[in-house]
Protein backbone atom coordinates (compact mmCIF):
# COMPACT_ATOMS: atom_id res chain seq x y z
CA UNK A 1 0.00 0.00 0.00
CA UNK A 2 1.09 3.03 -0.74
CA UNK A 3 1.39 6.31 1.98
CA UNK A 4 0.01 9.71 1.39
CA UNK A 5 0.91 10.67 4.85
CA UNK A 6 3.99 9.88 6.27
CA UNK A 7 3.31 11.15 9.64
CA UNK A 8 0.25 10.08 10.31
CA UNK A 9 1.28 6.68 8.79
CA UNK A 10 3.98 6.50 11.76
CA UNK A 11 1.66 8.01 14.25
CA UNK A 12 3.99 10.81 15.40
CA UNK A 13 3.41 14.34 16.33
CA UNK A 14 5.10 17.97 14.28
CA UNK A 15 6.91 17.61 17.21
CA UNK A 16 8.85 14.17 17.54
CA UNK A 17 8.85 14.82 13.58
CA UNK A 18 10.86 17.48 13.97
CA UNK A 19 13.03 16.29 16.81
CA UNK A 20 13.57 13.19 14.77
CA UNK A 21 14.88 15.95 11.76
CA UNK A 22 17.51 17.57 14.00
CA UNK A 23 18.53 14.17 15.62
CA UNK A 24 19.28 13.33 12.27
CA UNK A 25 20.59 16.64 11.24
CA UNK A 26 23.39 16.60 14.29
CA UNK A 27 24.05 13.06 12.63
CA UNK A 28 25.17 14.99 9.37
CA UNK A 29 27.11 17.88 11.72
CA UNK A 30 29.01 15.08 13.43
CA UNK A 31 30.30 13.41 10.46
CA UNK A 32 30.98 16.25 8.42
CA UNK A 33 32.98 17.66 11.80
CA UNK A 34 34.86 14.66 11.55
CA UNK A 35 35.90 13.82 8.13
CA UNK A 36 39.71 14.07 7.44
CA UNK A 37 42.69 12.26 6.61
CA UNK A 38 41.37 8.63 7.73
CA UNK A 39 38.62 8.94 4.88
CA UNK A 40 40.90 10.47 2.04
CA UNK A 41 43.07 7.54 2.89
CA UNK A 42 40.33 5.56 2.44
CA UNK A 43 38.86 6.13 -0.92
CA UNK A 44 42.26 6.69 -2.44
CA UNK A 45 43.52 2.97 -1.12
CA UNK A 46 39.86 1.80 -2.79
CA UNK A 47 41.30 3.75 -5.87
CA UNK A 48 44.54 2.23 -6.02
CA UNK A 49 43.16 -0.97 -5.24
CA UNK A 50 41.10 -1.18 -7.93
CA UNK A 51 43.34 0.27 -10.65
CA UNK A 52 46.03 -2.82 -9.64
CA UNK A 53 43.53 -5.27 -9.94
CA UNK A 54 42.30 -4.01 -13.37
CA UNK A 55 45.94 -4.10 -14.61
CA UNK A 56 46.44 -7.42 -13.13
CA UNK A 57 43.24 -8.71 -14.88
CA UNK A 58 44.31 -6.94 -18.27
CA UNK A 59 48.41 -8.40 -18.14
CA UNK A 60 46.70 -12.33 -17.13
CA UNK A 61 44.48 -11.92 -19.98
CA UNK A 62 47.35 -11.75 -22.28
CA UNK A 63 47.62 -16.00 -21.69
CA UNK A 64 43.93 -15.91 -21.82
CA UNK A 65 44.30 -18.76 -24.01
CA UNK A 66 45.45 -20.95 -21.04
CA UNK A 67 41.81 -21.87 -19.06
CA UNK A 68 43.43 -20.60 -15.69
CA UNK A 69 44.38 -17.14 -16.79
CA UNK A 70 41.26 -16.90 -18.68
CA UNK A 71 39.47 -17.25 -15.09
CA UNK A 72 41.86 -15.52 -13.02
CA UNK A 73 41.82 -12.13 -15.47
CA UNK A 74 37.96 -12.19 -15.53
CA UNK A 75 37.67 -12.83 -12.12
CA UNK A 76 40.07 -9.75 -10.86
CA UNK A 77 38.88 -7.55 -14.28
CA UNK A 78 34.30 -8.13 -12.77
CA UNK A 79 35.96 -7.19 -9.39
CA UNK A 80 37.73 -4.20 -10.85
CA UNK A 81 34.33 -3.33 -12.45
CA UNK A 82 32.23 -4.32 -9.20
CA UNK A 83 34.54 -2.01 -7.21
CA UNK A 84 34.91 1.18 -9.62
CA UNK A 85 30.76 1.41 -10.34
CA UNK A 86 29.73 0.50 -6.79
CA UNK A 87 32.01 1.53 -3.85
CA UNK A 88 33.82 4.19 -6.18
CA UNK A 89 31.91 5.64 -9.16
CA UNK A 90 28.72 5.85 -7.61
CA UNK A 91 29.69 7.36 -4.08
CA UNK A 92 32.11 9.79 -5.82
CA UNK A 93 29.58 11.00 -8.26
CA UNK A 94 27.39 12.23 -5.30
CA UNK A 95 29.69 14.34 -4.13
CA UNK A 96 31.21 12.14 -1.06
CA UNK A 97 34.75 13.11 -1.64
CA UNK A 98 34.07 16.82 -2.85
CA UNK A 99 35.49 18.18 0.46
CA UNK A 100 38.69 16.92 -0.09
CA UNK A 101 38.74 19.36 -3.25
CA UNK A 102 40.57 16.68 -5.44
CA UNK A 103 40.27 17.16 -8.76
CA UNK A 104 40.68 13.69 -9.96
CA UNK A 105 37.82 12.41 -7.68
CA UNK A 106 35.66 15.42 -7.25
CA UNK A 107 31.50 14.77 -8.97
CA UNK A 108 31.80 17.15 -11.40
CA UNK A 109 35.12 14.96 -13.42
CA UNK A 110 34.31 11.48 -12.48
CA UNK A 111 33.13 9.73 -15.42
CA UNK A 112 32.62 5.91 -14.74
CA UNK A 113 33.72 2.31 -16.24
CA UNK A 114 29.83 1.41 -17.71
CA UNK A 115 27.11 2.85 -20.46
CA UNK A 116 25.63 5.93 -18.92
CA UNK A 117 26.93 8.80 -19.36
CA UNK A 118 27.68 10.68 -15.53
CA UNK A 119 25.84 13.46 -16.56
CA UNK A 120 22.77 11.55 -17.04
CA UNK A 121 23.14 9.37 -14.36
CA UNK A 122 23.90 12.26 -11.96
CA UNK A 123 20.26 13.41 -13.03
CA UNK A 124 18.61 10.39 -13.02
CA UNK A 125 20.04 9.36 -9.79
CA UNK A 126 21.20 11.87 -7.74
CA UNK A 127 18.41 14.52 -8.48
CA UNK A 128 14.97 12.49 -9.42
CA UNK A 129 15.45 9.06 -7.22
CA UNK A 130 16.60 10.49 -4.17
CA UNK A 131 14.87 13.74 -3.96
CA UNK A 132 11.99 11.61 -4.67
CA UNK A 133 12.58 8.13 -3.52
CA UNK A 134 9.57 5.26 -4.06
CA UNK A 135 7.83 7.86 -4.43
CA UNK A 136 4.65 6.95 -7.71
CA UNK A 137 5.08 8.88 -10.74
CA UNK A 138 8.02 10.78 -9.51
CA UNK A 139 10.61 8.00 -9.00
CA UNK A 140 11.55 6.68 -12.31
CA UNK A 141 13.70 3.83 -10.28
CA UNK A 142 10.21 2.12 -9.60
CA UNK A 143 10.53 -0.80 -11.87
CA UNK A 144 12.75 0.94 -14.24
CA UNK A 145 10.04 1.89 -16.68
CA UNK A 146 9.63 -2.17 -17.42
CA UNK A 147 8.41 -3.71 -14.03
CA UNK A 148 5.18 -2.98 -12.05
CA UNK A 149 6.61 -3.13 -8.60
CA UNK A 150 3.47 -1.69 -6.64
CA UNK A 151 0.57 -2.77 -6.40
CA UNK A 152 -0.99 0.97 -7.07
CA UNK A 153 0.51 0.91 -10.45
CA UNK A 154 -2.00 -0.21 -13.58
CA UNK A 155 -1.26 -3.67 -14.53
CA UNK A 156 -1.34 -4.20 -18.37
CA UNK A 157 -0.74 -7.63 -19.91
CA UNK A 158 2.85 -6.76 -20.72
CA UNK A 159 3.40 -7.20 -17.46
CA UNK A 160 3.04 -11.09 -17.79
CA UNK A 161 6.51 -11.22 -19.16
CA UNK A 162 8.22 -9.57 -15.55
CA UNK A 163 10.26 -12.67 -14.82
CA UNK A 164 11.71 -12.78 -18.14
CA UNK A 165 11.97 -8.59 -18.63
CA UNK A 166 13.71 -9.00 -15.10
CA UNK A 167 16.31 -11.52 -16.15
CA UNK A 168 17.32 -9.56 -19.08
CA UNK A 169 17.59 -6.55 -17.16
CA UNK A 170 20.44 -8.32 -14.94
CA UNK A 171 21.98 -9.65 -17.85
CA UNK A 172 21.98 -6.26 -19.46
CA UNK A 173 21.92 -3.99 -16.55
CA UNK A 174 24.46 -1.11 -17.55
CA UNK A 175 22.69 -0.89 -20.67
CA UNK A 176 19.09 -0.66 -19.28
CA UNK A 177 20.83 2.03 -17.00
CA UNK A 178 22.24 3.64 -20.32
CA UNK A 179 18.69 4.74 -21.61
CA UNK A 180 17.26 5.09 -18.15
CA UNK A 181 17.87 9.35 -18.38
CA UNK A 182 15.97 9.37 -21.63
CA UNK A 183 12.49 8.68 -20.15
CA UNK A 184 11.86 6.06 -22.99
CA UNK A 185 8.23 6.33 -21.67
CA UNK A 186 7.99 10.16 -22.87
CA UNK A 187 9.79 9.75 -26.22
CA UNK A 188 6.75 7.00 -26.71
CA UNK A 189 4.34 9.59 -26.04
CA UNK A 190 5.66 12.21 -27.76
CA UNK A 191 6.24 14.54 -24.94
CA UNK A 192 9.86 14.37 -25.00
CA UNK A 193 11.88 17.34 -26.29
CA UNK A 194 13.64 16.55 -29.70
CA UNK A 195 16.11 18.78 -29.09
CA UNK A 196 17.01 17.19 -25.60
CA UNK A 197 16.89 13.48 -26.69
CA UNK A 198 19.13 14.11 -29.85
CA UNK A 199 21.86 15.50 -27.69
CA UNK A 200 21.34 12.68 -24.69
CA UNK A 201 21.53 9.96 -27.68
CA UNK A 202 24.74 11.60 -28.96
CA UNK A 203 26.01 11.54 -25.37
CA UNK A 204 25.30 7.88 -24.75
CA UNK A 205 26.75 6.91 -28.67
CA UNK A 206 29.94 8.83 -27.81
CA UNK A 207 30.05 6.77 -24.55
CA UNK A 208 28.74 3.38 -25.30
CA UNK A 209 31.34 3.51 -28.43
CA UNK A 210 34.11 4.28 -25.73
CA UNK A 211 33.28 1.45 -23.57
CA UNK A 212 32.63 -0.89 -26.90
CA UNK A 213 35.80 -0.17 -28.48
CA UNK A 214 38.10 -0.62 -24.95
CA UNK A 215 36.65 -4.08 -23.72
CA UNK A 216 36.05 -5.64 -27.27
CA UNK A 217 38.34 -3.91 -29.61
CA UNK A 218 41.52 -2.30 -28.13
CA UNK A 219 42.18 -4.47 -25.01
CA UNK A 220 41.23 -8.10 -27.42
CA UNK A 221 44.04 -6.94 -29.91
CA UNK A 222 46.77 -5.54 -27.72
CA UNK A 223 46.38 -9.79 -26.46
CA UNK A 224 47.34 -10.68 -30.07
CA UNK A 225 46.53 -14.72 -30.71
CA UNK A 226 44.25 -14.51 -27.27
CA UNK A 227 42.04 -11.77 -28.73
CA UNK A 228 39.02 -14.00 -28.91
CA UNK A 229 39.50 -15.15 -25.36
CA UNK A 230 39.94 -12.06 -24.35
CA UNK A 231 37.07 -10.55 -25.74
CA UNK A 232 35.22 -13.45 -23.87
CA UNK A 233 36.62 -13.04 -21.08
CA UNK A 234 35.96 -9.17 -20.98
CA UNK A 235 32.59 -10.39 -21.65
CA UNK A 236 32.30 -12.51 -18.69
CA UNK A 237 33.99 -9.48 -16.11
CA UNK A 238 31.06 -7.18 -17.52
CA UNK A 239 28.46 -9.99 -17.10
CA UNK A 240 29.53 -10.25 -13.29
CA UNK A 241 29.64 -6.34 -12.80
CA UNK A 242 25.57 -5.94 -14.49
CA UNK A 243 24.26 -9.12 -12.07
CA UNK A 244 25.96 -7.90 -9.09
CA UNK A 245 24.81 -3.94 -9.44
CA UNK A 246 21.32 -5.19 -10.27
CA UNK A 247 21.27 -7.56 -7.22
CA UNK A 248 22.54 -5.13 -4.74
CA UNK A 249 19.93 -2.29 -6.04
CA UNK A 250 17.36 -4.03 -5.93
CA UNK A 251 18.12 -5.56 -2.28
CA UNK A 252 18.18 -1.58 -0.96
CA UNK A 253 15.02 -0.54 -3.27
CA UNK A 254 12.21 -3.55 -3.24
CA UNK A 255 12.51 -5.79 -0.56
CA UNK A 256 9.42 -6.44 1.93
CA UNK A 257 9.33 -3.37 4.44
CA UNK A 258 10.40 -0.94 1.79
CA UNK A 259 7.76 0.98 1.34
CA UNK A 260 6.00 3.34 -1.89
CA UNK A 261 4.41 6.93 -1.14
CA UNK A 262 1.73 8.73 -3.13
CA UNK A 263 2.69 12.25 -4.71
CA UNK A 264 0.56 13.64 -2.03
CA UNK A 265 3.14 13.13 0.54
CA UNK A 266 5.20 15.89 -1.02
CA UNK A 267 3.07 18.52 -0.53
CA UNK A 268 4.48 21.10 2.22
CA UNK A 269 7.30 18.12 2.95
CA UNK A 270 9.77 19.59 5.34
CA UNK A 271 13.59 18.57 5.64
CA UNK A 272 12.26 16.32 9.02
CA UNK A 273 9.82 14.59 6.70
CA UNK A 274 12.23 13.83 3.95
CA UNK A 275 14.41 12.08 6.33
CA UNK A 276 11.21 10.11 7.54
CA UNK A 277 10.55 9.25 3.95
CA UNK A 278 14.10 7.93 3.03
CA UNK A 279 14.09 5.96 6.01
CA UNK A 280 10.38 3.91 5.17
CA UNK A 281 11.70 3.59 1.57
CA UNK A 282 14.98 2.30 1.85
CA UNK A 283 16.01 -1.10 3.36
CA UNK A 284 19.58 -2.69 4.48
CA UNK A 285 21.38 -5.77 3.81
CA UNK A 286 23.64 -7.79 6.60
CA UNK A 287 27.10 -8.54 5.88
CA UNK A 288 30.96 -8.22 6.51
CA UNK A 289 32.95 -5.47 5.76
CA UNK A 290 34.31 -7.37 2.37
CA UNK A 291 30.69 -7.08 1.11
CA UNK A 292 29.46 -4.18 2.25
CA UNK A 293 32.38 -2.27 0.42
CA UNK A 294 31.95 -4.41 -2.81
CA UNK A 295 28.25 -3.21 -2.76
CA UNK A 296 29.30 0.46 -2.15
CA UNK A 297 27.67 0.78 1.29
CA UNK A 298 24.72 0.12 -0.26
CA UNK A 299 24.33 -2.88 2.39
CA UNK A 300 23.50 0.62 4.50
CA UNK A 301 20.42 1.83 2.18
CA UNK A 302 18.85 3.44 5.09
CA UNK A 303 21.65 5.41 5.90
CA UNK A 304 22.75 5.97 2.28
CA UNK A 305 18.81 7.61 1.57
CA UNK A 306 19.64 9.91 4.39
CA UNK A 307 23.14 11.11 3.92
CA UNK A 308 24.11 10.57 0.15
CA UNK A 309 26.93 12.98 0.39
CA UNK A 310 28.13 11.67 3.17
CA UNK A 311 31.59 9.37 2.74
CA UNK A 312 30.57 5.69 2.55
CA UNK A 313 33.37 4.28 4.64
CA UNK A 314 31.34 6.18 7.48
CA UNK A 315 27.85 4.42 6.95
CA UNK A 316 28.47 1.50 9.64
CA UNK A 317 28.97 3.95 12.56
CA UNK A 318 25.88 5.73 11.31
CA UNK A 319 23.79 3.18 10.94
CA UNK A 320 23.79 2.40 14.69
CA UNK A 321 22.89 5.63 16.31
CA UNK A 322 19.88 5.84 13.00
CA UNK A 323 18.73 2.46 14.01
CA UNK A 324 18.57 3.65 17.76
CA UNK A 325 16.57 6.29 16.94
CA UNK A 326 14.35 4.24 14.71
CA UNK A 327 13.75 1.82 18.35
CA UNK A 328 12.99 4.96 20.10
CA UNK A 329 10.98 6.26 17.96
CA UNK A 330 8.74 3.01 17.05
CA UNK A 331 9.82 3.54 13.40
CA UNK A 332 10.79 0.20 11.36
CA UNK A 333 14.31 -0.33 10.25
CA UNK A 334 14.38 -2.86 7.11
CA UNK A 335 17.04 -5.07 6.92
CA UNK A 336 17.79 -9.19 6.54
CA UNK A 337 20.54 -11.37 4.85
CA UNK A 338 21.03 -10.77 1.39
CA UNK A 339 19.58 -13.04 -0.22
CA UNK A 340 16.25 -12.98 2.26
CA UNK A 341 16.14 -9.34 0.56
CA UNK A 342 16.48 -10.29 -2.90
CA UNK A 343 14.19 -13.21 -2.64
CA UNK A 344 11.96 -10.93 -1.78
CA UNK A 345 12.17 -8.52 -4.35
CA UNK A 346 12.09 -11.40 -7.00
CA UNK A 347 8.46 -12.71 -5.21
CA UNK A 348 7.37 -9.22 -5.99
CA UNK A 349 8.25 -8.84 -9.92
CA UNK A 350 6.56 -12.13 -9.97
CA UNK A 351 3.54 -11.79 -8.41
CA UNK A 352 2.99 -8.10 -9.76
CA UNK A 353 3.03 -9.46 -13.31
CA UNK A 354 -0.25 -10.71 -12.26
CA UNK A 355 -3.11 -8.33 -12.10
CA UNK A 356 -4.25 -7.37 -8.10
CA UNK A 357 -7.48 -9.94 -8.16
CA UNK A 358 -5.07 -12.91 -8.93
CA UNK A 359 -3.25 -12.04 -6.07
CA UNK A 360 -3.49 -12.03 -2.23
CA UNK A 361 -2.59 -9.06 -0.23
CA UNK A 362 -3.11 -8.08 3.37
CA UNK A 363 -3.22 -4.25 3.00
CA UNK A 364 -6.39 -2.49 1.44
CA UNK A 365 -6.82 -1.78 -2.02
CA UNK A 366 -4.95 0.89 -3.44
CA UNK A 367 -7.34 4.12 -3.91
CA UNK A 368 -8.70 5.02 -7.12
CA UNK A 369 -6.90 7.91 -9.47
CA UNK A 370 -4.55 8.54 -6.77
CA UNK A 371 -1.13 7.70 -8.75
CA UNK A 372 -0.19 10.01 -11.96
CA UNK A 373 -0.04 8.34 -15.29
CA UNK A 374 3.10 9.60 -16.47
CA UNK A 375 6.17 10.69 -15.18
CA UNK A 376 6.75 14.36 -14.57
CA UNK A 377 9.21 16.79 -15.89
CA UNK A 378 11.93 18.61 -14.40
CA UNK A 379 10.11 21.75 -14.41
CA UNK A 380 7.09 20.12 -12.93
CA UNK A 381 9.30 18.80 -9.87
CA UNK A 382 9.66 20.26 -6.44
CA UNK A 383 12.92 22.32 -5.97
CA UNK A 384 15.94 19.98 -5.29
CA UNK A 385 17.56 18.90 -2.23
CA UNK A 386 21.42 19.96 -2.11
CA UNK A 387 22.01 17.05 -0.38
CA UNK A 388 21.30 14.32 -2.64
CA UNK A 389 24.34 15.39 -4.59
CA UNK A 390 24.58 17.81 -8.13
CA UNK A 391 23.88 17.67 -11.56
CA UNK A 392 24.18 19.58 -14.52
CA UNK A 393 22.55 19.32 -17.91
CA UNK A 394 25.74 20.00 -20.59
CA UNK A 395 25.12 22.05 -23.98
CA UNK A 396 26.32 19.49 -26.17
Amino acid sequence: MAISDVQEYTHLTDEQVEELGRELDQIRADIEASRGADDAAYINRMITIQRRLAAAGRVTLFASRWKPAFFAGAAMLGLAKILENMEIGHNVMHGQWDWMNDPEIHSSNWEWDTAQPAEQWKHSHNYVHHQFTNVLGHDNDIGYGILRMAREQKWHPANIGQPVYNSLLALLFQWGVALHDLDIEAIRKGRKDPKEMKRQLKQIRRKVSKQVSKDYLVYPLLAGPGWLSTMKANALANLTRNVWSYVIIFCGHFPDGAMHFTEEELEDETRAEWYLRQMLGSANFEGGPLLHILSGNLGYQIEHHLFPDLPSNRYAEISVRVKEICERYGLPYTIGPLHKQYGQALRTIIKLSLPNGMTADDTPEPPPNRIRGRRLTDAERPVRRTETGTWSRRSA
